[in-house]
């Protein structure tokens, strides 16, 4: 189901609010695909929830992922321009860059695996009108 979200005065404390700019914009609705649980109907007013350790996990892979890997390029870079007599830095800096290159690439494969799980999908709990 599509679930119309109207921000409120709790998003402000809420830890995902940013997660919700990004995917919607930073108008005052945001609209996002849920696991009908409920069985809501159109125009039903509906609570949704989203597992915390999900969101960690994205979070990790979005964030993470692709500065350690870019930390993993520079660092085999460095080891790799000693053996072959390169210069450091800018090889190192190549290899980093490369890795950074390949964890978008690893990042995105595996968000498009993540997000055909329900697990990684916000899920209507209630009906509340």
């Amino acid at each position: 189901a599509w679930v119309k979200c109207t921000k409120s005065a709790a998003c402000e404390s809420c830890k995902a609010k940013d997660f919700c700019d990004t995917v919607g914009g930073s108008d005052d609705d945001v609209e996002v695909e849920a696991i009908n649980a409920a069985q809501a109907k159109v125009d039903d007013k509906v609570a949704i929830s989203f597992k915390t350790s999900s969101l960690l996990k994205v979070s990790f892979l979005v964030y993470m992922i692709p500065v350690l890997f870019l930390i993993l390029g520079v660092v085999i870079g460095d080891k790799i321009a000693l053996i072959f007599n390169y210069d450091q830095s800018i090889f190192s800096m190549l290899v980093g860059f490369l890795f950074l290159f390949a964890a978008f690439f690893f990042v995105k494969a595996k968000g498009n695996k993540m997000s055909k799980k329900d697990e990684y999908k916000p899920k209507i709990i209630k009906i509340l009108k």
